[in-house]
């Protein structure tokens, strides 16, 4: 059977059942306590019936028009507690309250039909405990003797023992705990108007203002029970709540239009929007996300094979969660959604990618350019970590193999030097003292392509070494304890060796500061001095150098030298927290 059919099948049952109902209410002889109302239930029991068929229709895979459906039954079958017969009436009993755990139910699963937060899935349990389980427990253990609670003088076939002490508690505890739940209910139902857009609003407001009306007027109803109210003003506030009650199926009705409705007005307003002169275009993402309804909405671009965010980060989609977007049948990007919208608004959806397509394709080719830009950082960050790496293996075969041969050659001199005399003795002399100077300058070479100071102990022994050997006094004003990312490391300390090197060369300085310090995420690695000043990052390789080992970290570079200023060298590198 084919849905319409089935939806067709449906009705025709509820417009029976109604009818048959009618006559059950007509012919009965019993009432409730409040009797000259039920023969309204057929009517709100048909308006839930047609508008959640309605909604079925238009939306199956929304929960919403089901639910809207089982209400209207389930009133149907509450009202049987006025029928003779001891089958139906006990039925009606037992299920009393059951339409008002399912109207809970729709309210809060309202628009996608399902229970997305936990709250809401405590609330409708909370409410399905009293009017289920509570409601059930009464059946077994009342026998109505006089018009009292609903229920007219009638056996119960479903007595076990009679309790009225224990029915009293019973129901009790069942007002008690349905007022709490109706006031949390009215709470989240005013705090999620509250936080919703002005295009959710205007969906949302005919909906949630009926069931605020609808759970103010059952606490109301409860309450005038509590307090024994007299008859009169039992039956205004309970006829209140039947006509609040009844208006909740229309007001689903124009809820479920006016969000059609707006998220139309809301995709033609983006179009204009998206039209206007730049000056007064607003972003896409916060465009789409306004006209949508959904403040989570994010875009993603398509790059190669893989999608990207407005950063040129790489993203993964969900299925169900995005829409794709293409321009002359070419996909560009996606538009980034909550899975719900995809079931609730499909076609405001296809429309506003349509929409945005030829916007979506510029920003695209943004995204891509800083993609690109950032797989560059990457690839010089990479490119510097593997220099780094070649220098610390260089350093370490120089001393590990030719540095050990020359002092391994240098005591064969000492021990043949003992042995010689004459012109032999002084030729070993010299060979020593040549060696040793060859074996200085390979110390020296091997610590200029990288200190093993630096590698084995940190930048803090390091940079003290640097200070050591420089051509005027250095102080060392604050070096970080921790060690930090060996790229880090090395640029820090390449750059203060670098610096201190021109300090000696060019500025004519008495003094000069090194001073390195992590903070926020990054480590800034500062060197002054009080020279003549007048550097110029242009001239000359080291400067350029340092800064675009900075750069290769996505750090910055800068130099300030003012003549006769002195000169300061500063670079922050990104260092994570």
């Amino acid at each position: 059977m084919t849905l319409r059919r089935g939806l067709w099948a449906i009705g025709l049952v509820a417009l029976i059942a109604g009818g048959i109902l009618f006559a059950i209410i007509a012919e009965s002889p019993y009432t409730d306590d409040r009797g000259q109302l039920n023969e309204l239930a057929p009517v709100i029991a048909w308006s839930f019936v047609g508008t959640g068929l309605w909604a079925w229709a238009r939306r199956p895979e929304n929960r919403t028009g089901a639910l809207m459906v089982a209400i209207g039954f389930g009133w149907m079958l509450a009202t049987l507690i006025v029928a003779q017969t001891p089958a139906l009436y006990i039925t009606g009993w037992v299920l009393y309250l059951l339409p008002y755990a399912l109207l809970i139910h729709l309210l809060l699963a309202f628009p996608s039909g399902r229970l997305e937060r936990r709250l809401d899935r405590v609330l409708v349990t909370g409410a399905y405990v009293p009017c289920l389980l509570l409601q059930a427990a009464q059946v077994v253990v009342f026998q109505p003797v006089d018009p009292c609670c609903g229920l007219a003088r009638r056996e119960n076939p479903l007595l076990i023992t009679r309790d009225d002490g224990l029915f009293d508690a019973l129901v009790l505890g069942q007002s008690v705990f349905s007022i709490l739940a109706l006031v949390a209910l009215t709470v989240v139902l005013t705090s999620r108007f509250r936080a919703a857009s002005e295009t959710q609003r205007r969906a949302l407001t005919p909906v949630l203002g009926a069931g605020v009306v609808m759970t103010v007027s059952l606490i109301l109803t409860l309450t005038a029970d509590l307090i024994l109210a007299s008859d009169d003003v039992e039956a205004i506030v309970d006829l209140i709540g039947r006509l609040a009650i009844l208006c909740v199926p229309f007001g689903f009705l124009a809820g479920l239009a006016r969000s059609r409705l707006s998220r139309a007005v809301a995709v033609s307003e983006l179009v204009e929007r998206l039209g206007a002169r730049s000056e007064q275009r607003r972003p896409l993402r916060d465009a789409l996300a306004d006209a949508l309804g959904d403040p989570s909405l994010s875009l993603a671009f398509d790059v190669g094979d893989r999608h990207v965010d407005a950063e040129g980060r790489t993203v993964a989609l969900v299925a169900g969660a995005h829409t794709p977007v293409e321009r002359e049948g070419r996909r560009v990007g996606a538009i980034v959604h909550d899975p719900a919208l995809a079931e609730e608004e499909p076609a405001a959806l296809r429309a506003a990618a349509g929409a945005v397509a030829l916007s979506l394709e510029n920003e695209r080719l943004e995204a891509e350019l800083r993609a690109r830009i950032g797989e560059l950082q990457r690839s010089r960050a990479r490119m510097v970590e593997a220099e780094d790496a070649g220098r610390r293996r260089l350093e370490r075969d120089l001393h590990d193999g030719a540095q050990q041969r020359l002092v391994a050659l240098a005591l064969t001199l000492r021990l043949a030097r003992g042995k010689a005399e004459g012109a032999l003795a002084e030729l070993l002399d010299e060979a020593a003292a040549e060696l040793q100077q060859a074996t200085n300058e390979l110390r020296e070479l091997a610590r200029g392509i990288h200190p093993a100071v630096l590698t084995d102990l940190g930048l803090g022994p390091a940079i003290g070494v640097l200070a050591s050997r420089a051509a005027v006094p250095v102080e060392v004003a604050e070096v970080p304890a921790d060690r930090l990312p060996a790229p880090v490391e090395s640029a820090a300390y390449f750059l203060v060796a670098e610096a201190l090197t021109n300090v000696s060369r060019y500025a004519s300085a008495s003094w000069a500061e090194v001073r390195i310090a992590r903070a926020n995420g990054s480590v800034t690695v500062q060197v002054s001095d009080d020279g003549v000043g007048g550097a110029d990052p242009a001239i000359g390789s080291g400067l350029r150098g340092l800064a675009d080992r900075a750069a290769a970290l996505d750090g910055s570079f800068g130099v300030w030298s003012p003549p006769g200023g002195g000169t300061t060298v500063r670079a922050v590198l990104p260092c994570g927290s």
